[in-house]
């Protein structure tokens, strides 16, 4: 009878584990959320926003890992959103008051700043393409973070690309930075520097996660997909007079 209490008050007073949701894990309070399932709204991919994206998770799609990082995973007979063919679990960033879109200018002279730690863990495997990470202005896509096959590079439509990696194995884990502002975009790839891009352009924002760049037009199948593991995310806005001050002493 004593041993059976003694479990009893054992189980009674063990800690609720409950378990972590991505914005345990990531800063999300300016970010909305594009999943590669249906909504209600038929024919378009589900959104989470704030609040709701605080307490949200998908076991699929966008969840934590055993070592802390989230997971963002979309197959390639996914949902796509207007104007684009391929699927998405992917972060678009909203503005400091996190209602309304970011839209700001490279040409400001806040500088925006996207710091990641990220891996690429899964490719499609037909067509095994994958982007990580973009700067998207008010028409298009202004660059990307792009991963074909072992090739990781920054992709600016007819501007040329920027090579960051020949030989990428899957799982690397890697840091990027991104900065806009001041008439540039910059990149570095773990800590070095590798695109100063002089651009202007309007309507700008981030986004960050898995952009899978197959579908099954292209060969794969449906349950084929990319994936992308985002362990570090931040972004921060600086003014240049600021940077400048500081970096001067």
């Amino acid at each position: 009878m004593r041993l059976l209490l003694a479990v009893c008050l054992f189980v009674v007073s063990m800690p609720t584990v409950v378990a972590e949701t991505p914005a345990d894990v990531l800063d999300l309070s300016r970010w909305r959320l594009t999943l590669p399932i249906e909504s209600i709204k038929r024919g378009t991919p589900s959104e989470i926003r704030q609040p709701e994206l605080t307490n949200f998770s998908h076991p699929e799609h966008f969840h934590v890992t055993d070592q802390r990082g989230v997971v963002f995973r979309a197959h390639c007979g996914g949902v796509t959103t207007k104007g684009s063919s391929f699927p998405r679990s992917e972060l678009r960033e909203m503005a400091p008051d996190r209602v309304s879109r970011a839209d700001w200018s490279t040409d400001d002279r806040t500088i925006h700043t996207m710091t990641m730690r990220v891996a690429i863990t899964s490719t499609p495997r037909k067509k095994q393409h994958v982007v990580c990470a973009q700067i998207h202005d008010a028409e298009d896509d202004l660059m990307m973070v792009r991963l074909e096959g072992e090739k990781l590079f920054v992709e600016r439509n007819d501007f040329g690309e920027v090579m960051m990696d020949r030989h990428y194995q899957l799982g690397t884990k890697f840091d990027l930075r991104i900065e806009a502002g001041d008439g540039h975009v910059r990149v570095s790839y773990n800590g070095e520097e590798q695109m100063d891009w002089t651009v202007s352009r309007d309507g700008c924002y981030f986004k960050a996660g898995c952009y899978t760049q197959s579908n099954l037009k292209k060969g794969d199948d449906a349950d084929s997909y990319g994936e992308v593991v985002i362990s570090i995310l931040q972004l921060d806005e600086i003014d240049t007079e600021d940077r400048y001050d500081t970096e001067g002493k």
